[in-house]
């Protein structure tokens, strides 16, 4: 638990912000920081954020200490990522996906409060106890924190209680990030300060700074809503439609039989469920979006005696869900009418796009390279960018923080003056 003293991380409000970014895909780590510290200079920054691909795994003791050696940043953050985001010095942002790669991107914050902190996940506070254990525990200051960052290592234990203890801890606070990519190096995949570690680290933010969450689920219903009028845990065992009621495999089957023939082709791979989620809004800072009301979960299996259908997510009876599938152009419109959205609703542009993407996003599920990069510079044309592909992605949705999968989970930093 880092404590936490948000005056010594106060930063003046009369220096200028600024975003310097630097994306390398050599081979050689010494080769790598070579090129990103020379793209960057030596002007001091308040936060350095390093994102690095798993190539460089049995290196990654020698990263941060190689960057410090050419790079000054008050406070250091990063992870491991099966794939890498970044921008280079010509300003091009691209998702290096398959080859090695270094994202560093150093941040001038005027008049934010910045509250680094890295935990232990092996034993979270109670969710039944008071908020002010998890206040502790995180070492965040809940009056200063409008917005957190987290990166969790993938060996850690809890997530999901660890995204619950967050919001009952900092419920006016939005939070994006991203599970890091495993590795066989003995050490963690994370990056705090001057170490490697595992557990969860990340960063309040505050003052004059905030991030805008856009959460793009990448699917589209397809077929009826049905209401749960059974089910037990995660197991739906009989759904209705108006008066009609039936097996979810025989409401399955209506749907699929509604569908083209390349739809139904689709399906096989790509169909997943959208539980309906009508949490109240995070401190109303966090505004309904299009589609935002569908929590989209896998579909884990099928009892044919039953005709019951089990699904990664709590059900209850009185919920309402619905088929969706999931395809490259419903991604595209969705992902950009949700940054089209953002911006709309932002006073200032963002300083820098922070993109948390699913592995199985990209290439595999675009058709070529930069599929979500493409989508954001086409709704802001010079943002920068850097982020990660995860095994997991963080971002709230419904009024709650959800760890998803299949997601492009954003968060946009920029400044927001307390006085404005």
């Amino acid at each position: 638990m880092t404590p936490f003293s948000p005056l010594n991380w106060f930063r003046s409000p009369d220096s200028q912000a600024s975003c310097r970014t630097a994306l390398s895909c050599e081979a050689s780590l010494d080769e790598a920081v070579r090129q990103v510290a020379d793209e960057l200079g030596s002007a001091t920054a308040d936060l350095a954020l390093v994102f690095v691909s798993s190539h460089f795994a049995s290196d990654l003791p020698r990263l941060l200490p190689l960057l410090h050696k050419r790079l000054q940043s008050t406070h250091w953050l990063g992870a491991v990522g099966g794939g890498v985001i970044g921008t280079d010095r010509s300003g091009k942002a691209s998702e290096v996906e398959r080859n090695a790669a270094l994202s560093v991107t150093l941040l001038n914050l005027p008049g934010a409060v910045l509250q680094p902190f890295a935990v232990a996940t092996d034993s979270l506070p109670d969710l039944d106890g008071s908020s002010e254990e998890w206040h502790r525990w995180f070492g965040l200051d809940p009056n200063t924190t409008r917005a957190m960052l987290l990166l969790v290592d993938p060996g850690s234990s809890g997530i999901n209680d660890l995204i619950s203890g967050r919001d009952y801890a900092y419920p006016a606070a939005a939070c994006i990030g991203g599970i890091a990519a495993p590795h066989n190096a003995p050490h963690g995949s994370l990056l705090c300060g001057d170490q490697v570690v595992s557990g969860a680290v990340g960063l309040g933010i505050g003052g004059d700074w905030t991030l805008d969450p856009v959460v793009a689920q990448g699917c589209r219903p397809i077929g009826p809503v049905f209401a749960i009028e059974q089910s037990h845990r995660n197991v739906l065992l009989q759904l209705s439609e108006g008066s009609r009621r039936d097996s979810p495999v025989a409401c399955l089957q209506r749907v699929l039989a509604e569908l083209t023939e390349d739809e139904r082709e689709m399906a096989k791979d790509s169909l997943f469920l959208g539980v309906e989620r009508r949490d109240l809004l995070i401190g109303g800072n966090q505004p309904s979006e299009p589609g935002s009301a569908f929590l989209v979960r896998n579909l884990i299996g099928v009892d044919p005696r039953n005709g019951a259908v089990a699904v990664a997510e709590r059900v209850r009876p009185g919920q309402n869900v619905q088929f969706q599938l999931r395809e490259a152009n419903a991604s595209r419109q969705e992902a950009s009418q949700l940054l089209c959205a953002a911006r709309e609703r932002a006073e200032r542009p963002p300083l820098l796009g922070l993109l948390f993407a699913c592995l199985g996003r990209g290439s595999g599920l675009f058709g070529a390279a930069d599929g979500d990069v493409s989508i954001a510079r086409s709704v802001m044309a010079d943002l920068p960018i850097s982020g990660a592909f995860c095994n997991g992605e963080i971002g709230p949705l419904g009024g709650s923080t959800h760890l998803h999968g299949y997601t492009a989970c954003w968060g946009l930093l920029r400044q927001a003056p307390l006085s404005s």
